[in-house]
């Protein structure tokens, strides 16, 4: 094939990853530019937005992990981007200005650090040949070694390696290829060694993805290593991938438990995302996400909403003298509209909730809880 029919194929094939900078809403979403490629819109530190490139250098994969539609026994067309390819196209959609950065994933082309070498070349050229200075994200592949990691995160804006799973049991139901405590969890746990606050490489981002629903895994196992994530390993986003019926082997274990109503597993993935936010931004920790007797979320509620909810005790809260962790805890209320009440207060009094910029089902959330004395 042609490069740019190849790069057709692996930019549509990289839209199973979600570990970079897309979300739900309408700024977030990825697009296809005019030649067939997945554009993905990214926030900017100082706002607004941009695009990154996303594909994948190779969709012929050695591994055999059942939730993935690229897997070793899938029939799909298979092809294969050289270093040198990728770098030069990239370099030309930034000439021509219609790129921010580049994401760049890979199925395993037949061992990991053969992968990654064939990745890190493709910075390495951008870096060095191309004196390109901007935005690369580069994925870690599981099984990579120290040295290859660490290459990849000296050459990187950002690196990812999706976690896939809370914990061995459930990713043994998954891979048989593949081993979760070496190939997963060591390299997790380098990068956010290697980025750690005070070390050389403390600017790279680290993020990861679970795959939610394709094991047998409960919200309260996700929340767990969510919280370590975030906590102990330095990690600063992590992303949830409903896992869909049809996608990946006909027996996988989580379709008999989890997708009998797909509607029902799209909100559970809302539901983490909302958790993730609320351990994020507003000060939660794990003991605060309450579940069910299962160890799941409720579906028809908000976790916040469900917090609130449980400890009437809390509230009202006085919205002219609460400090900001109080306002956080608020149903409607998020980390922007407590910015706007404490630049408020520094000049006057709030005597209502319109005065708080907010509108309509937030409003109406926030009223019940608040007082304005």
């Amino acid at each position: 094939m042609e490069t740019i029919e190849k790069l057709k194929v692996l930019s549509a094939d990289s839209q199973y990853d979600l570990a970079c900078a897309c979300g739900s809403n309408k700024d977030d979403r990825r697009r296809r530019g005019l030649d067939g490629k997945w554009l993905y819109p990214v926030a900017l530190p100082q706002g607004g937005y941009s695009i990154l490139l996303k594909t994948l250098l190779s969709n012929a994969c050695a591994n055999d992990c059942r939730y993935c539609p690229l897997r070793s026994d899938s029939n799909v067309r298979r092809c294969t981007l050289s270093p040198e390819e990728v770098a030069g196209v990239f370099m030309e959609y930034v000439r021509r200005k219609k790129v921010f950065g580049l994401f760049l994933s890979s199925a395993v082309i037949g061992t990991p650090d053969h992968t990654m070498d064939r990745i890190n070349t493709v910075a390495r050229l951008l870096r060095g040949r191309h004196e390109y200075r901007g935005y690369i994200h580069l994925k870690i592949i599981p099984g990579a070694s120290d040295a290859a990691i660490e290459e990849a995160i000296s050459l990187s804006t950002a690196v990812s390696l999706n976690i896939e799973t809370p914990g061995r049991r459930h990713f043994e139901l998954l891979s048989g290829k593949k081993d979760y405590e070496r190939d997963i969890i060591r390299p997790i746990k380098l990068m956010g060694k290697l980025t750690a606050k005070g070390t050389r490489f403390s600017k790279v981002k680290c993020t990861t993805q679970f795959i939610v629903g394709a094991s047998e895994e409960t919200d309260s196992e996700i929340i767990h290593y969510l919280s370590g994530l975030y906590t102990r390993l330095n990690f600063k986003r992590v992303y949830f991938s409903a896992y869909q019926k049809g996608l990946g082997a006909p027996d996988i274990p989580g379709e008999k438990r989890f997708l009998t109503n797909p509607g029902e597993q799209f909100m559970r993935e809302h539901r983490l995302y909302q958790v993730d936010f609320l351990l994020r931004k507003y000060g939660f920790n794990e003991g605060d996400i309450l579940l069910d007797r299962g160890g799941n979320l409720r579906l028809d509620r908000d976790p916040k909403q469900v917090w609130a909810d449980s400890h009437p005790e809390f509230y009202p809260i006085r919205i002219n003298t609460a400090d900001r962790e109080a306002l956080l805890r608020v149903p409607g209320i998020g980390p922007e509209t407590v910015k706007r009440i404490l630049r408020i207060r520094r000049e006057g009094r709030i005597s209502s909730i319109e005065d708080l910029g907010i509108k309509g089902k937030r409003a109406a959330a926030a009223k019940g809880y608040v007082i304005f004395e």
